[in-house]
This record gives C-alpha cells, structure tokens and sequence, in this order.
C-alpha cells in the first residue's frame, strides 16, 4: 500500500475511471478498511446516476434550428445580426450537451457551496493555519471560556457550544473567531500535550441546514462534518479517521445535549 494519502480527487477518480489501475487498486483497498468512506462514495454515484439519468431525454433532444451554430453563422454571413442571448443560449446547450455524457462526480451529488464539503475545507484551512502555530494558537484561551462563548454567540448570531474532549485525552486550549467564505466562524482548539491538536470550527449552515456526519481528507487532514439546526460543526485534525471519529461522534453527542 503507498504512503501517499487517499484524497477527495482520488475518491473522485475511482468513480469516473480516470484513475490507473496502481492508484486504482489503492483507492479500492482504502474504501474496504473504510465502510463510512465507502458508503458515501457509493451514494454518490447512484445519486450521479440519477442525474444522468434525469437529464438524458433533454440531452437526447434535436438542438433547435434557431439556435444551430451554423444557421447562426450563415445568417451573419447575410448581415442579420443573430441576437446575443441566441448566440449565448446556443453555446450553453452545446456545452451541457457535450459535457453531461462525461459528467463526474465534481460539483454532482455533493453539497451546494455552503454545506458540510465547503464547511470541511475552512476547517482543514484553519487547521493548517492555527494548529502549527506554538506561539499564538488561540486568541482566548481557555481559562476564559465563558467571555469565549459570549464572543463566540455574538459574532455568529447563535449560542455554541464548546464540547468537553478531556475523557479522550484531549484539553481544550482556547479559541477565536475566524472569517469563512461564509462569514465569521467559531474556531475551538484541543491538544492531547503531546503535540497533537485538534480544531473544531462551527458556524450558521446557507445550505445543508441539517446534514449526516461525512468524512472530508484533504492532503494529510481528517475532518468529520455534520449540521444541526442550522449550525454547522466540523472537527478536524492530523489525526487518523478512525481516530477522529469518535472524538466527532462525542462533540456531536454533547452540542446537542447543550441544544
């Protein structure tokens, strides 16, 4: 088995075939030591079926003579102006038409911009940002928890909570707010005092308001993301996923306790 890690684009690969069949036979025996991973994988290439699927009657249809590329040139050749919104619906029909039969799972089946996949990137950025820091990782450290809170609530609108990892070994450090694409984002941060940390990030959901826990790996960084009521949490670390998952599950278990 190599080293190199199993990333989102490998996982992407193995559904639409590209990858070889050395990196193929990886990726496959990564998703047997991994049913979570495989599951979702496997739902997203029946939900990419499904698309496909729905789509292929409209894909299938004649391009209408109007918006055929050649009559469009042909009539410009006569000096009658095609209109431009002719002209743009024509190449976005050939567009689609070209690229749904090839479709991949990128962008098909996964969350919109603002759900958990999008929540589980800030939170691996965060990660990478704060977590190496020996210096400055936090910005209100744990000793002040309830000013943290109260920061926390009033810059995302909503209370939350900051789950107790210390039965799994982990301390809580502190905190801060950080900004997302999706506006600002509570960032908490545990550490087992042996060089390992953790960064858990919640912020308010656009999309994906509530959300089964999925597995997010980008390069070397586990993250496991979910959303409830609106509020969305992911706990991200270097740890490995089978490691992680648990710690997830027991944040998860404690927000919706304090909820």
């Amino acid at each position: 088995m190599s080293s190199r890690p199993i990333t989102e684009d490998d996982l992407n690969g193995l559904l639409d075939g590209t990858l070889d069949p050395h990196r193929h036979a990886e990726v496959s025996a990564y998703l047997d030591a991994h049913p979570d991973v495989a599951r979702r994988i496997t739902l997203y290439g029946e939900q990419r079926d499904m698309l496909r699927s729905a789509f292929a009657p409209v894909i299938e249809e004649p391009v209408p003579s109007e918006l055929s590329l050649l009559r469009m040139i042909e009539d410009r050749r006569r000096a009658r102006p095609t209109p431009r919104w002719a002209i743009a619906a024509a190449a976005v029909l050939l567009v689609c038409a070209g690229g749904l039969g090839g479709w991949s799972l990128r962008g098909m089946g996964l969350p919109a911009a603002a759900g958990v996949q999008a929540l589980a990137r800030e939170a691996t950025t965060s990660f990478s940002v704060y977590a190496p820091d020996d210096i400055h990782p936090v910005e209100v450290r744990a000793e002040e928890r309830d000013a943290l809170q109260r920061w926390t609530t009033i810059r995302i609108g909503r209370p939350v909570a900051i789950p107790d990892l210390t039965a799994a070994g982990y301390r809580f450090m502190g905190g801060r707010v950080v900004a997302t694409e999706h506006g600002p984002a509570a960032m908490y941060m545990y550490d087992d005092d042996r060089g390992t940390r953790l960064v858990m990030l919640v912020r308010p959901m656009q999309a994906d308001p509530k959300a089964p826990m999925v597995l997010h790996v980008q390069g070397n960084v586990n993250s496991f993301s979910w959303a409830d009521n609106g509020l969305g949490y992911s706990l991200a670390g270097a740890a490995p996923a089978d490691r992680l998952h648990p710690l997830a599950n027991e944040a998860r278990r404690q927000v919706r306790e304090e909820a």
